[in-house]
């Protein structure tokens, strides 16, 4: 094999080895095996992880040589399977790498395994080892398989001369390994842990971005929590199945193609439970293709996916095993909007069937994780063993996180039960990965991370819901409170955005969509404001230089602030908080005229902590007296509001008259609301 280049040790490399020692491995010297020996990975690093757990590189290279012998000797390549069997006649046994398999022979009632590297399917076993490993009945595992030679039944007619004589799973041995996890976790930073989780699967944080580490820790929490169903979408070649087949033994992957039901759940023949009792993840790669040998089997899987159960006549089976499925989008993002939804990929029974999206706990943004590239995206550093990893993955299932939640975080009226279940599952999956000891305290900056992750994942799933046209998913404007006097914050879906468009989402308390009717040569525009509180007093306009026309709109809104505060904020006293205020512009306008009333409900709403309702624009100029001047082209505004994806538009009443020109069309593109007055501007702005 050849010598790899040296790697650079940095910060990480020793605080990681310093913390997990005896825990961490070299992740590029797993790719020195890849495609050299037919085996995923984990088994590599089984191997690599007994022998090269150091930083010492002598150790390393003296490890390598070990590990490079054992598989050499063990793990049979393509065109090598009657060199391995001749050796097991000669020696009597040999040791051997590979995935067992094993079924019911019931006509001479024995098991009988098959070893497929080998091409051996009728090969002898005892039943209690196949007692002790029920795994290989449902799909099979890698081991470390003695397989034994008997020439005495190979003489016999039929015989069988091949068989197990001791097999060692692919795996940790040593199962108290949370104390080891919780106390490694400990010594690091929540950044330095997050990055070693990412090198830990193979990756280099530094060659992604922070939404592409989210998705990522997206994808880990179907590991450590049970029964979580989760969906990724996207283009081809971002690693969506890597995880699956390559890193945990407690995963298993199902390829494109026919998935029986007695192999996922339970043969009726023989009673023997199917792959979601024995895995903690069970993912169906191309999903697309994926389809039931019975017509039931979707009800079936829609069954388990709600209760995490199923019948097996009268009797009812729990099980653990979360349902993944992965596929492509033949189409970007944008298109596939356009032309359906974004569980379109799915098979024809799931695609459109809300009542089995509602069993869907994440939708995962696919499309937010670049493509894997070999010399950037892999990581050369060091990260923790993979046994290791998945062993305390597995064991975290059991450990409730739920409580992190309570008392801090309020939701929104828009979740349902099962949107609450959905997100309180995704939260907990993350808090174990990233705070994974439930003793240690939890920063709200991290819970918070969790919740808004958690909110919009789970509300893909709705929005898809919505689209297909079922009433009762409309409500789609998730939203929190963090602590019990926080300010309700609403989180939506990146992919509903469109650039210099008014989203259907609420903003923030203090932010409001807003359009300038012009002047002076200049067309109409569309603006937002957005206001910030805080202790002091008066008003400060952050833009650099600021627009003059908007800044006689801003003292005007001011000076309505404070003589009408009681109408507009009650007992709040204006006079004692300073507003910072960013105009921002979306179009080529930029003097942000004869916006007073939209500043008069962007600092009221700053004050009172309320968010204006998703979707709304609002047009008009408040004078010093506080009456609302007259529009000279209201159509054109709200034409533009419609233009600009606005679901509603305020605006005074009196362009009442002027809007009969407005034409039907645009008419029913948008709801228009009247106000006389700045107080039901803002009694009319403010979410419900």
């Amino acid at each position: 094999m050849s010598q790899q280049p040296s790697m650079m040790i940095d910060a990480l490399d020793t605080a990681a080895t310093a913390a997990f020692d005896g825990y961490i491995v070299r992740k590029d010297l797993v790719r020195q095996f890849k495609g050299q020996y037919p085996v995923p990975t984990y088994v590599v690093e089984f191997l690599l992880g007994r022998y090269c757990a150091t930083t010492d590189p002598l150790e390393i290279e003296n490890g390598l040589k070990i590990v490079t012998n054992q598989l050499s000797d063990r793990a049979c390549r393509a065109g090598e399977q009657e060199l391995f069997k001749s050796r097991a006649r000669e020696k009597g046994s040999i040791k051997l790498i590979d995935i067992i398999k094993a079924r019911l022979d019931t006509k001479n009632d024995c098991y009988l395994v098959e070893l497929p590297s080998l091409q051996l399917n009728e090969v002898r076993i005892d039943e209690k080892l196949v007692s002790d490993n029920e795994r290989m009945l449902t799909g099979g595992f890698y081991a470390e398989v003695t397989l034994e030679y008997d020439a005495a039944i190979a003489a016999e007619k039929n015989g069988r001369p091949f068989g197990v004589a001791a097999l060692r799973g692919i795996q940790l041995s040593q199962r108290d390994v949370l104390p080891q996890l919780y106390a490694g976790r400990a010594r690091l930073t929540t950044q330095q842990w997050k990055h070693l989780l990412l090198r830990s699967v193979g990756l280099e944080p530094e060659a992604l971005s922070q939404r592409a580490q989210d998705m990522m820790f997206l994808r880990m929490v179907t590991f450590v929590e049970r029964n979580y169903n989760m969906v990724e979408l996207g283009p081809r070649g971002t690693g969506k199945s890597h995880l699956f087949q390559q890193i945990s033994p407690y995963a298993h992957l199902i390829s494109g193609g026919k998935a029986t039901v007695a192999r996922l759940f339970v043969n009726m023949q023989n009673g023997k439970r199917g792959l979601v009792c024995q895995y903690d993840a069970v993912c169906f790669d191309e999903v697309s293709g994926i389809s039931f040998d019975q017509k039931d089997g979707v009800n079936i899987l829609k069954g388990y996916m709600e209760a995490g159960e199923f019948s097996r006549g009268r009797e009812s089976i729990r099980a653990e095993g979360g349902v993944v499925m992965v596929g492509n989008f033949d189409v970007d993002v944008e298109h596939q909007q356009r032309v359906g939804h974004l569980l379109g990929p799915l098979p024809p029974e799931m695609r459109d069937d809300t009542a089995f999206m509602d069993r869907i706990h994440s939708y995962i943004a696919g499309w937010d994780i670049p493509k894997v590239n070999p010399a950037t995206t892999l990581t050369c550093h060091f990260g923790l063993v993979s046994d290791f990893l998945s062993e305390c993955w597995t064991r975290q299932r059991g450990i409730g996180r739920m409580g992190v939640v309570q008392g801090r975080v309020q939701f929104g009226g828009a979740l349902s039960g099962r949107d609450l279940t959905a997100v309180n599952k995704t939260i907990s999956g993350l808090m174990k990965l990233v705070h994974p000891d439930p003793d240690s305290p939890v920063p709200d900056e991290d819970l918070e991370w969790a919740v808004r992750l958690a909110l919009e994942v789970r509300r893909r799933v709705k929005e898809q819901q919505k689209r297909i046209g079922a009433a009762e998913f409309r409500s789609t404007h998730f939203s929190y409170v963090m602590g019990l006097d926080g300010v309700e914050k609403f989180v939506s879906t990146p992919e509903l955005q469109s650039d210099g468009g008014i989203g259907g989402d609420p903003l923030e308390p203090g932010q409001v969509w807003c359009i300038s009717p012009g002047g002076h040569d200049e067309h109409p525009g569309l603006f937002r404001i957005e206001v910030n509180e805080g202790p002091g007093s008066g008003v400060k306009i952050l833009n650099k230089p600021i627009p003059p026309s908007f800044k006689e709109s801003m003292g005007f809104a001011e000076q309505n602030l404070y003589a009408r505060a009681k109408q507009l904020v009650g007992d709040k006293d204006p006079r004692s908080h300073e507003f910072s205020v960013q105009l921002r512009s979306f179009d080529a306008a930029k003097s942000g005229s004869k916006l007073g009333v939209a500043a008069l409900v962007a600092l009221s709403s700053a004050l009172l902590k309320r968010s204006l309702r998703g979707g709304l624009v609002v047009v008009g100029e408040v004078n010093l007296g506080g009456s609302i001047e007259p529009l000279h082209n209201p159509v054109s505004l709200v034409e533009m509001a419609v233009e600009k994806n606005a679901l509603a538009i305020l605006i005074p009443v009196t362009a009442r008259k002027q809007l009969f020109d407005l034409s039907d069309e645009m008419a029913t593109r948008i709801q228009i609301l009247f106000y006389q007055d700045a107080r039901d501007a803002l009694l009319k702005a403010v979410q419900e």
